[in-house]
């Protein structure tokens, strides 16, 4: 069905270009991904396009958690420090920052709250997590160090993990989060994956905003400076 310029807007490219004349595009209104066709006089149509429902795995997550350090690395470790080391706003993190938090995230939050859930000892209360210790320990540090420091401590935990061989029964035993109350397994591994990829969404926003008004009017068409 042909879709009017004005219902076209309500709709946001999520980044894949199957050809010339075809999309992949989300539906806000059902959130269900759908394939654009661009027909020669410039309508377009939309195609469903079918979902599959994804639970959490563990093997699933670390493909995520291991690609991590290479895909910031690769994004963040040949820009200047234009990029890099400046917030488009007051308060704003830095993609600098965020390298800096997720660091910390490798050395005080993720596997050392999974291992109390795991070894079910008698002390699984979590140590609360500084948000943003990273200010202090990243001082004097380069944004090429923190690449390296993220990418060795990921490394290492995922190590740590993949040791544990963790069954389906593992996954359901709990610890405490000092602030949400009793938490699972599988839900603190599965916000670790989730986690990286809410601050590589954080990162590319901010850089996104650097250019926000030099796009003009194709801000109307760019979701990610919304």
């Amino acid at each position: 069905m042909p879709f009017s310029l004005t219902q076209f807007r309500k709709w946001v490219l999520i980044g894949r270009t199957v050809n010339d004349a075809e999309s992949e595009f989300t539906d806000f209104s059902t959130n269900d991904p759908v394939i654009a066709y661009t027909s020669s006089g410039g309508q377009v149509s939309f195609a469903e396009h079918e979902v599959k429902e994804m639970r959490f795995d563990i093997e699933q997550s670390i493909e995520v958690l291991s690609a991590t350090p290479g895909t910031l690395r690769s994004l963040l470790g040949c820009l200047s420090a234009d990029w890099t080391d400046a917030a488009g706003s007051e308060g704003e993190w830095r993609p600098f920052d965020v390298i800096g938090h997720l660091i910390h995230g490798e050395e005080t939050d993720w596997i050392p709250r999974a291992r109390l859930i795991f070894e079910q000892g008698a002390e699984r209360t979590f140590v609360p997590f500084d948000r943003f210790a990273q200010f202090e320990l990243s001082e004097g540090k380069t944004l090429g160090e923190l690449l390296d420091e993220f990418a060795k401590r990921r490394a290492e935990n995922l190590e740590t993990l993949r040791s544990w061989n963790l069954t389906e029964e593992h996954l359901d035993l709990r610890g405490m989060h000092p602030e949400l109350g009793e938490v699972a397994l599988r839900q603190l591994l599965a916000t670790w994956v989730v986690h990286d990829l809410n601050h590589i969404l954080q990162i590319v926003t901010v850089m996104a905003a650097r250019y926000g008004d030099d796009v003009g009017p194709w801000r109307e068409y760019l979701s990610i400076l919304k």
